[in-house]
């Protein structure tokens, strides 16, 4: 991956409590009187990656990072009980308190990046600005194009499409796909789930990169069997309900935060969210600066990706206070 930063190592670490019994794994890293920055992963299902803190210096930044309900080390792991969209906001306060920390910058990419502008627009007056990366608006037309069969990924990926959907009966639309796959996942046929789970994590993976690493020889490891298990079911899970929140509400709202910085880092062939909502998101965001990478897809680990990311966090930091800097 290409960087500006060196890795650094968590200086403090946690667990916090919720009141429906979730125990949430967080840790943060870098300056603890730097700049406060919230680092929010993707999924829904993944975990905090081995590199995330490359992306920012460790001089300027306090980072803050929390594995959502369900995921990495926070429990119950791979949970879909009390699992929604606005328990993840009500955790994202519920830290920030925890913390004393009265305001932040967030940081996400692809679903960190829906959940970093639900909780900005949640919490304004705690926001101080935001960077995004891959950015997921979470309509319809949003999750058509990573799913559906009219949709864009299914049009530039139709091999890996049709290995996706084998064995779907009647319309290829999204809420018709996750359907069949929840009850694929809930089968007592050990066959029939491993399969599925399989499908799905393929059908991401093979559409994350622009140039895609041969993934299949690794998915007999134990790490990624559980990885890939619960990130298709609570992917599913989320797209299946729309990911809990109403249509179009993160544009709807848009008013509320639009006034704060904001850069927005997206490949220009990002296969899984579309270019195109990123641009709808700038082009209403007066305040905001879009960064479209060449040559690069969704993933993080995209040199091209990372080192605007790292840029974006050099020329976020410059807006603030040198009361916050060394």
């Amino acid at each position: 991956m290409k960087r500006l930063y060196p890795d650094f190592e968590p200086y403090d670490a946690g667990f916090i409590q919720t009141q429906d019994g979730h125990t949430l794994y967080f840790e943060q890293s870098g300056n603890p009187d730097g700049i406060p920055l919230l680092y929010i992963h993707g999924g829904p299902g993944a975990a905090l990656s081995f590199s995330y803190q490359t992306m920012f210096d460790g001089n300027k930044y306090r980072v803050v990072a929390f594995e959502q309900r369900g995921c990495g080390r926070s429990l119950p792991f791979g949970t879909l009980k009390y699992n929604t969209t606005e328990h993840t906001l009500r955790d994202i306060r519920q830290l920030r308190d925890h913390l004393d920390i009265d305001s932040w910058i967030l940081f996400g990419g692809s679903w960190g990046a829906t959940l970093a502008l639900l909780a900005a627009i949640d919490a304004p007056d705690h926001c101080d600005g935001l960077i995004l990366r891959g950015t997921f608006l979470a309509r319809q037309q949003d999750r058509d194009w990573y799913l559906s069969a009219s949709g864009g990924a299914a049009s530039l990926f139709p091999d890996y499409f049709d290995l996706f959907v084998r064995d779907i009966e009647g319309e290829l639309s999204s809420d018709n796909i996750c359907a069949h796959y929840q009850h694929w996942f809930a089968s007592s046929d050990n066959i029939i789930r491993k399969k599925a789970l399989k499908r799905w994590f393929l059908w991401e993976e093979r559409l994350s990169r622009l140039i895609m690493p041969n993934v299949e020889s690794d998915l007999s490891s134990p790490d990624i069997v559980q990885a890939m298990t619960n990130l298709a079911r609570l992917e599913c899970h989320y797209l299946t309900n729309h990911c809990f929140i109403e249509e179009n509400f993160i544009l709807d709202n848009l008013n509320k935060i639009n006034h704060l910085p904001c850069y927005i880092v997206h490949g220009r062939y990002d296969a899984i969210c579309k270019l195109d909502a990123a641009y709808t998101l700038h082009r209403n965001w007066p305040t905001s600066e879009i960064i479209i990478v060449p040559n690069a897809g969704h993933s993080l680990s995209e040199p091209g990706i990372s080192y605007a990311l790292c840029r974006a966090t050099r020329d976020m930091s410059k807006l603030f206070s040198r009361s916050f800097l060394l």
